[in-house]
């Protein structure tokens, strides 16, 4: 598959990476921290890519022949002077990438005491470029009455306690409607650049990956028909499928979908919406179209696709790349597999009473509509119906073995003559 070419790293369309986080497990326990293991990958790895590309770029041959080591474990002077290589990669890697977690009780837990709070601010002191987002509650007194008042925070870490960057004041709580999508729409507008990734807690990455991160972004200024792509489609790998006989089956019909599924929705029939979790959003376009994530709670279930209706209804294109990956883990015991499914279903029942599919099926053209529908709302419907027929023609044979009815009507086709009912008889 082809791929851009792409300009140095100060030449590159910025972007951000957001994931949502409730209440998940941020780090390992000591005892597994004490043992050998890798502890800055995920989407830190965009980092430590456009700080090697950089140095690529702008390094001499001399300080390539040192070794790129040499400016990841600088001096104390290096990391004081304004003019050192090591400054230089820091800068140009903070102006390209922000990596944001929206923490929407980290306000709560800090307040509280809870471990995941120091387990945050332990992340964030030891990535400096790591920025938090979190829904701030305070009590405060208007003449004789005290009210609650909300706050979108966004903090830093310096010498290892947090730092306030920016506070918002709220209308009213955030948590109103679905959790997730809430927690997105009151920290993007902390979100910079020209691009954004909206990642899950479940999500992982790989440095191999990161390296083609300027590949992809420059997607964005290729030509793939008559409007300019709005959000990049992104394959998905599933990293559990070795767990269990049952995961590595999921694992490759997920495989599928994220590959031959989603480049045929993608193009010809273009009605890929938005349904993994690592695509790229054109950021200035969806944040003054309605934003990335719908929230009202039951009928924006399945956010996701609620973003690629939005995109398509405010004539954006979306586009497929196979390129470059992202890693996923699922839970793969039975249960949890029928529960997404139900998810998946009960999302795509409530999909159908929005108003957004009711607009896109008036605007569609004929066979774009057709595609849209087999897409979402169809396939439950053929499944429904194939489930009923199966229900339909077991009973049905039943009933014609017990009542007597089957032999009745085979003899009279002998009697007749009629070849073709008797065969149509045999091989019921």
């Amino acid at each position: 598959m082809d791929m851009p070419r792409v300009p140095q790293v100060r030449k590159m369309l910025s972007f951000s990476v957001m994931t949502p986080y409730y209440r998940e497990e941020t780090v390992y326990s000591k005892n597994d921290l004490e043992m050998e293991n890798e502890d800055v990958r995920g989407m830190m790895y965009y980092r430590r890519a456009l700080k090697l590309q950089a140095f690529l770029d702008i390094a001499k041959e001399e300080d390539i022949l040192e070794g790129y080591k040499t400016i990841t474990e600088p001096s104390e002077e290096d990391k004081k002077s304004q003019r050192s290589m090591y400054t230089q990669l820091e800068a140009v890697a903070d102006m390209k990438f922000t990596y944001i977690a929206t923490c929407q009780n980290y306000g709560n837990q800090k307040r509280s005491g809870d471990r995941r709070a120091t387990d945050i601010l332990n992340l964030m002191v030891n990535n400096p470029s790591l920025r938090v987002a979190y829904i701030d509650e305070v009590e405060e007194a208007e003449g004789a009455k005290h009210q609650k008042v909300y706050y979108s925070v966004l903090v830093k870490a310096v010498d290892n306690l947090d730092q306030e960057i920016y506070r918002i004041k709220l209308p009213g709580s955030a948590m109103i409607g679905e959790g997730k999508p809430e927690n997105q729409n009151h920290a993007i507008i902390f979100t910079r650049g020209e691009a954004l990734q909206t990642i899950d807690m479940n999500q992982d990455n790989y440095l191999e990956e990161a390296l083609k991160m300027r590949n992809l972004l420059e997607e964005f200024n290729e030509d793939h028909g008559v409007q300019p792509p709005t959000i990049l489609g992104v394959r998905e790998h599933i990293f559990t499928g070795s767990v269990s006989s049952l995961a590595w089956f999921m694992s490759n019909q997920e495989t599928s979908f994220v590959t031959i599924g989603q480049r045929v929705l993608a193009r010809p029939l273009k009605v890929r919406f938005h349904y993994g979790h690592p695509d790229i959003f054109d950021r200035i376009f969806h944040i003054t179209r309605g934003g990335i994530s719908k929230a009202s709670r039951g009928i924006n279930l399945s956010e996701d696709i609620f973003a690629g209706f939005n995109s398509t209804l405010r004539r954006g294109n979306i586009t497929h790349h196979e390129y470059i990956q992202v890693g996923k883990g699922r839970d793969v015991g039975l249960n949890q597999i029928s529960l997404f499914e139900a998810k998946v279903a009960c999302g795509n029942g409530e999909q159908t009473l929005s108003r957004d599919l009711y607009r896109l099926g008036h605007r569609f053209d004929f066979f774009r509509m057709l595609s849209c529908y087999y897409t979402t709302t169809g396939f439950y419907f053929s499944s429904m119906l194939v489930v009923l027929t199966v229900y339909v023609y077991l009973y049905g044979k039943l009933y014609l073995s017990l009542s007597g009815l089957e032999a009745t009507i085979v003899r009279f086709a002998r009697a007749k003559g009629n070849k073709v009912l008797k065969s149509v008889m045999a091989s019921l």
